[in-house]
């Protein structure tokens, strides 16, 4: 789509490195950046301390074994078991021995963690974090600041940043990545309050934009997890991996979607149905309510579907935490009291809280290394081809630590691990002050031609109809629960939706604070993974963590140990078709400290 590029004006930028995102991982990417002595720039399209990670509650795991005995390799096991054996062990093993020093790392920095008597960091159980190997009893493992530490970590790594300098471009819309002969070498940026189009020049980009939990009607994701990291990564012809594996959050608070953390279970909480029984005890006989959040959802879809969910509609569940001390909820929990009451109406010191299973989590995202390295299957077939100056850190990441379902509390361990990763992968391979070449004259032709597409479409179908469509369509045909006959129809549908886009109409035609428009341009970006996410469920034939296939109960590692790359042919309405490929998952350790650990039967 030719645009008329020179309606707009560019404002060029020259950096060493540019991260796109200002969550967790993306601020501890660019504090590591910024501290090796590299030009940083950060484009965030919201506040810092607003982005998604503040509404992380319940806590970060690391094996400092202050309140249990604990050990890395046990960390390792329980991730393992929790991904369904389609994490890759090497970088799994990476994550949990860099766990504590990420963490005393924060500690330092400021984040002002919930204490043990002794003075310790205080850490709170969590579902399926275990002692010894799996065997049990419960660990506490995930270290708390209250239940608000996303929050907390937030506020700490964006004072970090802006102690070592790094320049932060606040309130820009990322439109497309700029490549050149396979190498990514920038990024093209709207500022929102004026319309200026600014074109960032880097050795090195990282995506750190977040999840697409808004592709889902009903999700706690905030309103801007749009995935735009993952859009412009197809859009630049890659492969996004493991999208069909999404977690729903056993207690999102029924009717409004918000988050009810984990460790509101941990703390001791527990569900009912309406004949006021426990029934996790059915379910996962040892671990119960601390099950991993995949087993916990299906446990309470089941209970639903069988007739014993709570309410006129039979559709929620109730949460109990109305026998723990007032005290005790007051210290460890005050912001989940307060959503109670605000989003349920509910004390929470008196009476249950109705929850249901909410999408939370995408496991799937850009492919990459544990050194936040992106990489694709190569036109040679090699599974592993790093894309120089790419990188992708955080939940639009897929490094796969989580694999087929992610443990609680391991998400914000991840971004930090990751994060840290990539800033000292970037010291290693960017001299400070290195020349940059020309960028090529077309360089923001794709970006300005879309944003000009979408500011002029002059469709019948409004943004949010479309949208709408979109979530009720993935809401129902990929959710808790899939089976192939419902996964073939959202396929179709989904096609149709997408060919909604060619008919958008935006009414807005200004460049300043257009939000018609942005969101246009982050209902592009939902769309594409929408569909990559539902074609890769229709075509995965088993069931694995988080993907429940009715048709094919079992896990086949025959046939289905391998990671989805899938790759999207869709855009602008055209169709909606996507390639499918894989790749290997790592059956190795990084070092010899550990051996592999066989698959075996996922019980709880």
């Amino acid at each position: 789509m030719a645009a008329d590029t020179s309606a707009y004006k560019i404002i060029d930028h020259t950096y060493d490195v540019v991260v796109v995102g200002a969550g967790g991982s993306g601020l501890r990417a660019t504090m590591g950046a910024a501290e090796a002595g590299l030009r940083t720039a950060n484009i965030s399209k919201v506040f810092p301390t607003r982005s998604h990670t503040v509404a992380a509650q319940g806590g970060i795991a690391a094996s400092l074994g202050n309140n249990t005995p604990d050990h890395w390799s046990w960390h390792m096991y329980d991730t393992v078991k929790g991904s369904d054996w389609l994490g890759d062990q090497d970088a799994i093993e990476y994550l949990v021995r860099e766990a504590p020093q990420a963490v005393y790392e924060l500690e330092h920095a400021g984040v002002p963690f919930s204490r043990n008597e002794d003075g310790t960091i205080y850490q709170r159980p969590f579902g399926g974090h275990m002692q010894n190997m799996g065997e049990g009893p419960p660990v506490q493992r995930t270290c708390a600041a209250a239940d608000r530490t996303g929050h907390a970590m937030l506020h700490a790594l964006y004072q970090q940043s802006l102690k070592y300098d790094a320049d932060f471009f606040i309130e820009y819309f990322a439109i497309d990545l700029i490549m050149k002969d396979g190498k990514c070498v920038g990024v093209i940026a709207m500022c929102m309050d004026d319309g200026t189009i600014h074109r960032f020049r880097s050795h090195s980009v990282v995506l750190a934009t977040g999840g697409y939990g808004r592709c889902y009607y009903t999700a706690t994701s905030a309103h801007t997890c749009t995935g735009d990291g993952g859009g412009m990564v197809l859009r630049a012809g890659l492969p996004l991996q493991d999208m069909e594996f999404v977690q729903f959050h056993p207690t999102g608070i029924y009717g409004a979607g918000v988050l009810i953390t984990e460790g509101a279970r941990g703390e001791g909480g527990y569900l009912t149905n309406s004949e006021g029984e426990r029934f996790m005890e059915r379910y996962a006989p040892s671990a119960k309510d601390l099950a991993s959040r995949d087993v916990v959802s299906r446990s309470m879809a089941l209970e639903m579907r069988e007739g014993r969910g709570v309410g006129p509609e039979k559709d929620h569940i109730y949460l109990h935490l109305d026998h723990i001390d007032p005290k005790v909820l007051a210290e460890r929990l005050p912001g989940i009291t307060e959503s109670g009451k605000i989003f349920a109406g509910v004390d929470l010191t008196r009476q249950p809280l109705p929850v249901t299973p909410t999408v939370h989590y995408n496991m799937g995202g850009i492919p990459c290394n544990y050194h936040g390295e992106v990489v694709t299957v190569g036109a040679d077939g090699n599974p592993e081809t790093v894309i120089p100056g790419l990188f992708a850190v955080g939940e639009a990441a897929c490094v796969s630590v989580h694999g087929a379902n992610r443990l609680g509390s391991n998400s914000l361990i991840d971004l930090v691990v990751f994060g840290r990763a990539t800033g000292h992968r970037l010291k290693e391979i960017i001299k400070p002050g290195t020349s940059h070449d020309e960028l090529p004259a077309d360089s923001a032709d794709m970006a300005l031609g879309r944003l000009d597409h979408f500011r002029h479409a002059n469709g019948s179908s409004p943004t949010a109809e479309i949208r709408s469509e979109m979530q009720k369509t993935m809401q129902k045909h990929c959710a808790v629960f899939r089976d192939s006959a419902l996964l073939a129809e959202g396929v179709e549908m989904m096609k149709k939706t997408n060919k909604r886009m060619e008919d958008v109409r935006v009414t807005d035609r200004s460049l300043i604070w257009n939000s018609d428009l942005i969101e246009t341009l982050e209902l592009d970006n939902l769309m594409a993974q929408a569909s990559v996410t539902i074609n890769s469920a229709e075509n995965r034939k088993e069931s694995r963590g988080a993907h429940a296939h009715e048709d094919f109960p079992e896990r086949d590692d025959a046939n289905w140990m391998k990671h989805t790359a899938v790759w999207f042919e869709g855009w602008g309405g055209k169709g909606g078709d996507v390639k499918i490929d894989y790749r290997p998952v790592h059956e190795y350790t990084l070092t010899d400290d550990i051996q592999y650990i066989e698959p075996k039967k996922r019980v709880y």
